[in-house]
């Protein structure tokens, strides 16, 4: 983000749309890893997840980012 406000919402986003099951697209890349994107109400793309091992760790990332999403704390370095 250019500017912090930019950046405090982006994070805002994250967390009103985190919990929402159809805000998650689960994709495969090229190389076969599963992987997901979280995307707000609009369909913009606010983040991927890392590549995983298999579809199951990648759902269990899901389920972990609907739970702690809404309420994860955030550590300002500037």
């Amino acid at each position: 983000y250019a500017a912090k406000s930019g950046a405090l919402g982006g994070i805002e986003s994250v967390r009103k749309n985190s919990p929402t099951d159809e805000r998650y697209q689960r994709k495969t890349a090229k190389d076969g890893s599963p992987f997901f994107t979280l995307s707000a109400a609009n369909g913009e793309v606010l983040g991927h997840s890392e590549m995983y091992s298999s579809t199951a760790a990648r759902d269990n990332g899901i389920a972990s980012c609907k739970t702690n999403g809404p309420s994860a704390t955030v550590k300002d370095n500037t």
